[in-house]
Parts: structure tokens; C-alpha cells; sequence
């Protein structure tokens, strides 16, 4: 009788087991799905194509008048990712909140992914001076993005127990930017050739665009066959927006270690998406390099943060989470400085330093989601995740702040780009002084052997 309940529970754990592993690969595949609109849109395609619509329906003094107000052409494509901002801003905390009070994340999720992968699917219409169009596409496009990401790193507290967060959510990321550089090297060959495939390039640049919104569709079925929602007792109704987040950020203030971490978080990061935004500046205004050399570039970034992610995952196995952050925030460190002393004109050097952004950054990023996750709640993973997103994406305005400030003040990309090493030193400072085995023990969850 004994021996058979033991073989019972044997086999419950190895069913148990099996069934963890098939929801983290189907957990990976989102990445997989939705990377891909960061690289090709964001990163590479939308910015110039939409700037170029806007310019041609602009008046004879550069400006287009969306809704009656007189904004810059060049001006429209920022404007449209900052509302974006403020859209998710309102809707990540309401959409994490009624997620975790009602237990049913994968249907927020399947319409927060196909809203997305719609809208940027429509970019194919893009053309001519369309460019409201474009705008409104962008907004609902980009926001979306926000809500799924929020909903999908939600998910990682329930997938992956203490011990295997690391290495989970460092595949995730490495399984995003394998996507990303895959198509990316799709869409250059086919926009370099455009000519040759008997497109235009406006036309090339439109399927690109289009093609990353139906990669986004097909493959974010995986993920939604393969999650399961865990249901909880239903709980009060959902808080608007704002005051959902106030609420969030209350209950943060009883776990002050946890808030101190998203403080360090929000610093460093910070740093981390402006040198990813303002390198290819430097690389074009300071360096004096073409087009074709920061695509590649940008290219090579995302092949190496594969690698990158993958290898930081080791290292915080065997030396934790924390102490593998601290280590990157120094070689973001090391890179900036090197960066300083670039020569112009050398895009081989330029190479270098965009190969040093590419280890570390999946890496830095991977740990950091992984590490939070040990802080949260149980039952408040898209709740708390929601503020995190909000700090990965709506609060990064510092650093470009200070980038543009510094050239202002100095006439040098090179003391700009220096500058934002402030970002990563004190976000250092800031994470070695939180407790994180004591942060995870307030936080009512158990404590790693290794973090």
C-alpha cells in the first residue's frame, strides 16, 4: 500500500513535470510571436516610412494638422509612440487587475496579441499621405504590445518555480531575438532587392511591416494553446485606470524592498533603452556611418543577445540573479566608455560596441524579469507586472532627456552618450543596497538557495 502510494506521487510529480515544461515552451513562442514588431517596426522600418507618409501630406511650412493641431512632419512618428504611452498607461493596470481577480489571463492576452497583430497587419495600407493612418495604427499597435507583454511576463511566477526562473525567462528572451534577427534578415534582403523582386520601395517597406503583424498572429497561437489559467476566488471589480495603479502602488508601499528593486529597475533601464534608441544618432550624426551600416548593426545586437541571454542565464545560476545584474550593469558600463572613444568613419569599431550592447542586453533584461518575479505577491502577478511594464516602457524619458541636454549644452554626441552612464551607476548603487532574499520572504514567497 505504501509502495503504491509512493509510485502515485512519482508519477503525479513527473506528470506535474512534464506539464510545467510544455507550458514554458509554449510561453517562449510569444516572445517568438511578438519580438519581431519591436526589431522590423519599431527598431528599423516605421519610424523613417512614417515620417517620409506625414512629410508628403505636410503643408508648404513641413507641418500636417492631425485633429486641427499644427505638428512638425518630422515630428508626427515620436508624437504617435508617446501616445501610445499614455493609451497603455490607462489600460495596463485596469486589464492587470481584472486579470488577476478573475483568474482568466489567456483570453486579455489572446485580444491584447490579435489587436496588435491586426493593427500592425493594416500597416500594409500605409501608403500615400495616409499618415493619420498610420498614427492611429502605431497607438493601437503599440499599446497592445504593452498590455500582452504585461499579461505574458505575468504568467512566469505560475510557470517556472523559484529555482528555474532564471534560465525560463532568459530563453524567453533569447527566443525573441532569435525571432527578430530571423525576419529582420528576411526583410533586407527583400527591401535591398526590392527592385529585383519587381517591388517599389515603398511597397517592400509596407510588406516588411505588414509581414511582422502576421508572424505575430500565427505564432502567438502556440503560447495560447499551451497556457492555462488558474482560476481565484473572484474578488472587488476592477479600479479605473489611474486609480488602479494608485492602488497597486499603495499596496507596493506595505513591501518597500519590492518597491526599492522596481526603483533600481526604472534607473538602469532607463539607461539601457536610450543607449538602444539614441546609438543608431550617434552612429549616423557623430560617426559619420550610412543606413546600411546601422541596420547590420542593429542585426548583429539582436544575434548576440540571444547568446547574451542565454550565457547571463548560466552565470545567474551559478552566481544569482542579482550579483549577474550588477556584473552587466558594469559592462554597460565599459561599453559606454568605450563608445566615447570611438573613431568616426570606422564601422567595424561601431560593430564592436553594438556587439557589446548585444551580450549584455538580453541578459540585463532577462534577469531583471526573473528577479521581480520572486518579489511579487502571489495573486498579484499582473497586477505588480503592470507597474514593472510601466517602468520598462512609459517612465523612459529621463535619458533621452539628458542625451538631448547634453548635446544642447556641449555640441557632442560624445559627451551625450557618456552622459548616460550615470544611469547605470546609480542604478548599481541602488540595486546592491536592496535585500533580496529578505524582499522575497515579504513578498510571501519562498527563498531561492541561489539568487
Amino acid at each position: 500500500m505504501g509502495t503504491d502510494t509512493l509510485r502515485t506521487g512519482a508519477a503525479d510529480g513527473a506528470d506535474g513535470a512534464a506539464e510545467r515544461r510544455r507550458e514554458q515552451r509554449g510561453w517562449y513562442f510569444y516572445d517568438w510571436a511578438c519580438s519581431v514588431y519591436s526589431t522590423s517596426v519599431l527598431t528599423v522600418f516605421l519610424g523613417p516610412y512614417l515620417t517620409s507618409v506625414a512629410e508628403s501630406a505636410a503643408d508648404t511650412d513641413g507641418y500636417v494638422h492631425p485633429l486641427g493641431i499644427p505638428v512638425r512632419a518630422g515630428s508626427f512618428f515620436a508624437y504617435s509612440v508617446s501616445l501610445s504611452v499614455i493609451v497603455a498607461v490607462l489600460v495596463m493596470p485596469l486589464v492587470g487587475a481584472a486579470a488577476d481577480r478573475s483568474g482568466r489571463k489567456k483570453p486579455l492576452l489572446a485580444a491584447a496579441a490579435y489587436t496588435g497583430a491586426a493593427a500592425t497587419t493594416g500597416m500594409f495600407f500605409l501608403d500615400g499621405d495616409r499618415y493619420l493612418l498610420g498614427g492611429l495604427l502605431l497607438v493601437v499597435a503599440n499599446a497592445a504590445q504593452s498590455v500582452a507583454m504585461m499579461l505574458y511576463n505575468s504568467y512566469l511566477p505560475q510557470i517556472a518555480p523559484p529555482e528555474e526562473r532564471d534560465a525560463v525567462s532568459s530563453r524567453g528572451w533569447a527566443f525573441g531575438y532569435a525571432a527578430g534577427s530571423l525576419v529582420l534578415v528576411v526583410n533586407l534582403v527583400l527591401y535591398t532587392g526590392h527592385d529585383s523582386f519587381g517591388l517599389s520601395e515603398s511597397a517592400a517597406v509596407r510588406i516588411c511591416l505588414a509581414s511582422a503583424g502576421l508572424w505575430w498572429g500565427a505564432f502567438a497561437l502556440i503560447p495560447l494553446r499551451r497556457l492555462r489559467d488558474r482560476r481565484t476566488a473572484a474578488r472587488e471589480a476592477a479600479l479605473p485606470g489611474f486609480r488602479q495603479l494608485a492602488a497597486t502602488v499603495r499596496d507596493m508601499r506595505r513591501r518597500p524592498l519590492t518597491l526599492a528593486f522596481l526603483l533600481a529597475y526604472l534607473v538602469y533601464n532607463d539607461g539601457i533603452q536610450t543607449v538602444i534608441s539614441q546609438a543608431s544618432v550617434y552612429g549616423s550624426e557623430e560617426l559619420g556611418l550610412g543606413q546600411s551600416t546601422l541596420i547590420v548593426a542593429v542585426l548583429l545586437v539582436q544575434v548576440l543577445a540571444v547568446a547574451g541571454a542565454l550565457a547571463l542565464g548560466r552565470l545567474a545560476r551559478r552566481y544569482g540573479a542579482k550579483r549577474t545584474i550588477l556584473g552587466s550593469l558594469i559592462a554597460w558600463t565599459v561599453t559606454l566608455a568605450a563608445g566615447y572613444f570611438l573613431p568616426a568613419g570606422a564601422p567595424v569599431w561601431f560593430f564592436v560596441l553594438a556587439a557589446g550592447i548585444g551580450l549584455v542586453l538580453g541578459g540585463s533584461q532577462a534577469l531583471s524579469r526573473s528577479l521581480f518575479s520572486h518579489l511579487v505577491p502571489p495573486g498579484k502577478e499582473a497586477e505588480y507586472f503592470s507597474a514593472y511594464e510601466l517602468s520598462d516602457r512609459g517612465m523612459s524619458w529621463l535619458g533621452p532627456l539628458l542625451f538631448g541636454l547634453t548635446y544642447q549644452l556641449t555640441g557632442s554626441y560624445r559627451d551625450a552618450i557618456i552622459s548616460l552612464v550615470v544611469f547605470f551607476v546609480i542604478g548599481f548603487v541602488l540595486l546592491a543596497r536592496v535585500p533580496v532574499r529578505r524582499a522575497i520572504g515579504d513578498a510571501g514567497n519562498p527563498v531561492p538557495e541561489r539568487i
